[in-house]
């Protein structure tokens, strides 16, 4: 019996810097600069994010968390889903394959 492969496609997902911004900063009237001295960052490291110039560490999901109420497992979760889309987009590296899956 053949199996086939399902693949699943994913959808570009937000920049967790986007949804800080969308979610979060705009609808609560914080700008860069009151998020940056509540976070303990500074501005130029917040307005990175935001821009999705670069990632949410866990060191600022946890942040984030504290901050906005919500758990640092959002903004890491976030940012994971944003770089396999990323890395999805990219031609695959070529590796050997050492175990396969057994059809069940």
């Amino acid at each position: 019996m053949a199996t086939t492969k399902k693949i699943s496609r994913m959808h570009s997902p937000a920049h967790p810097g986007e949804i800080l911004r969308e979610l979060y900063l705009q609808p609560l009237g914080i700008t860069i600069t009151k998020a940056a001295k509540a976070l303990g960052v500074t501005r130029k490291h917040v307005s990175a994010i935001v821009n999705a110039r670069s990632p949410v560490t866990p060191d600022m999901a946890v942040r984030l968390a504290v901050v906005f109420a919500t758990e640092p497992k959002l903004w890491v979760n976030m940012q994971a889903q944003y770089d396999l889309w990323i890395v999805s987009q990219q031609a695959r590296p070529k590796v050997k394959v050492l175990v396969t899956k057994k059809a069940a």
